[in-house]
């Protein structure tokens, strides 16, 4: 990497630093591109040179929040056997990191504000889409295995994410204990509905 190119991504990891220790502490909302040019020492031209928008630089620690997820996840799934206990696990983990990540407050706020560009809800969809695929994969896994008898992937998928997000919604409200026992409560109810048979 030139020196110029590596001033660059300098540039534009302090930017993220700050604008992410800013939105953990005010929120999406209350976070203005004034606040992150203050806390930076740069323009606010220097921001929409590496993010285009508030928008852009959110999304942006929102896909470095995944990547970080995945690659944690990867590690810890290589601890569970079965895809069920894979299951179990994954969404224990998703509780714990969602209940304890500084950007989850934001994040609920910049996914109810209704007003997105088109951009902004076209990486949404890639960010969802993704999500559907690792819960389609994982599924697959469990149909490869003899594990699971479902007829319809991608459709199961869908529900997995939905039941997730509605989750994550409901157990903001409650005690870590209580969170991961209603995390491990859908699992038991989604499983009835896929376990194979013992014949």
């Amino acid at each position: 990497m030139n020196k110029k190119k590596q001033q660059t991504e300098l540039t534009k990891k302090k930017i993220a630093d700050a604008a992410r220790a800013l939105f953990a502490q005010k929120g999406y909302k209350a976070t203005a591109i004034e606040d992150i040019v203050k806390a930076v020492g740069c323009s606010a031209g220097n921001i929409y040179y590496h993010f285009k928008n508030k928008e852009g630089l959110f999304l942006y620690l929102l896909e470095e929040w995944n990547r970080e997820w995945d690659s944690n996840w990867l590690d810890k799934e290589k601890l569970y056997l079965t895809t069920t206990d894979k299951l179990y696990g994954m969404v224990e983990y998703l509780a714990l990191d969602q209940l304890s990540h500084p950007l989850t407050r934001a994040a609920d706020e910049f996914f109810n504000n209704a007003e997105k560009a088109p951009d902004v809800e076209e990486r949404i969809n890639v960010m969802v889409k993704g999500y559907i695929d690792f819960n389609r994969e994982l599924l697959q896994k469990g149909i490869d295995n003899q594990e699971f008898e479902i007829s319809n992937v991608s459709g199961h998928a869908i529900i997995l994410d939905s039941l997730l997000l509605g989750l994550s919604q409901h157990c903001r409200r409650m005690e870590r204990v209580e969170a991961l026992a209603t995390y491990r409560l859908a699992v038991d109810v989604f499983l009835q509905g896929i376990a194979r048979p013992i014949r």
